[in-house]
C-alpha cells in the first residue's frame, strides 16, 4: 500500500483556492458564451419579447407570427445578405443549415422616425436566438440588424 501526505500551509492553501475559484469562473464565461448572444434562453413567444424589450423595442406582446421553419442547407442570392447581416451580428446562421427552428414576429411600436408597419423578428434554436432583424413590409422596405436602431441605443 502507497500513501501519500502533503502539507498544506496558508500560502499554498490560499494559491489552490484562488485557482478554483479562477477556473469556476472560466467555466462560467465558457458557458454564457456558448449561450449565443441571445441573453438567455428562448422557451415562449413572451421571452422573445422579453429579449426584444431588452434592446429597447416596445413590441406588441402578442407576435404576428409564431413559425417552424427550416433553415436552408444552402444560401444564396436574397438569402446571402440576410447571412452577412447576422454575421454582424455575431450571428451564425450559416451553422444550422438544414435544421428545424422557431421564427417570432412582433410588431414594433417605437421605431424611429415612428415609420408603420415595423416588425422584428429574432429566429431561435435549442433556445438560443441564432438570427434576428428588424424590418420595414413597406412597398419599399428595408431590412437592419436587430441593435441598428434600437431606441435606447444599445449596440
Amino acid at each position: 500500500m502507497f500513501v501519500m501526505t502533503a502539507k498544506l500551509n496558508k500560502k499554498k492553501l490560499t494559491a489552490i483556492l484562488l485557482a478554483l475559484v479562477i477556473a469556476i469562473a472560466a467555466i462560467a464565461a465558457a458557458v454564457s458564451a456558448i449561450g449565443g448572444k441571445g441573453g438567455g434562453r428562448i422557451r415562449s413567444s413572451d421571452d422573445a419579447a422579453a429579449y426584444l424589450e431588452s434592446l429597447g423595442w416596445q413590441v406588441v406582446s402578442q407576435p404576428l407570427e409564431v413559425q417552424d421553419i427550416v433553415i436552408p442547407r444552402q444560401f444564396g442570392g436574397v438569402y446571402e445578405s440576410y447571412i452577412e447581416l447576422q454575421r454582424r451580428q455575431g450571428f451564425k446562421l450559416e451553422e444550422y443549415g438544414g435544421m428545424s427552428a422557431t421564427r417570432y414576429s412582433f410588431t414594433v411600436l417605437n421605431y424611429p422616425g415612428g415609420n408603420e408597419g415595423m416588425v422584428a423578428d429574432i429566429v431561435v434554436y435549442g433556445g438560443e436566438i441564432i438570427a434576428g432583424d428588424v424590418q420595414s413590409t413597406a412597398i419599399d422596405g428595408f431590412m437592419e440588424g436587430l441593435t441598428d436602431h434600437a431606441p435606447k441605443g444599445q449596440k
